[in-house]
């Protein structure tokens, strides 16, 4: 199940690569990055490597993984909220960050809109 659920991730963030490439002139011209706020050897961090590479190909760049784990994924949820929004840092998450927010009191973004240019239905 875990792994099903990782596969989704995945598959959502190739689809925000997709949809990004043909949004701005020249995306992608440098390295993206894709933080993973768990800790190299988990599933996240293992479907990662299988699949950005294949990524990388069909963009034209390369995508560096970026592991910031501890804390249940706040650090490096964290990282990626206060990163310049251009599109070059991506977040790859799992399940638990859908329940950080019932577990943690006070985490540092809000796990339900960490863009908050965007409607989201699902904001607490």
């Amino acid at each position: 199940m875990k792994m099903i659920r990782a596969a989704i991730a995945a598959v959502v963030a190739l689809g925000v690569l997709a949809v990004a490439s043909h949004a701005q002139d020249g995306y992608p011209n440098r390295p993206v990055r894709m933080i993973i706020p768990y800790p190299a050897g988990g599933s996240t961090d293992g479907l990662a490597r299988i699949i950005l590479p294949r990524v990388g190909e069909q963009i034209g760049q390369q995508v560096v993984i970026d592991n910031r784990g501890g804390a249940g994924g706040i650090i490096g949820t964290s990282l990626a909220v206060r990163a310049a929004p251009d599109g070059y840092t991506l977040l790859m998450v799992f399940d638990v960050h859908a329940v950080n927010p019932y577990v943690f009191k006070k985490l540092p973004y809000d796990t339900f809109n960490l863009d908050s240019s965007v409607a989201n239905p699902f904001r607490r």
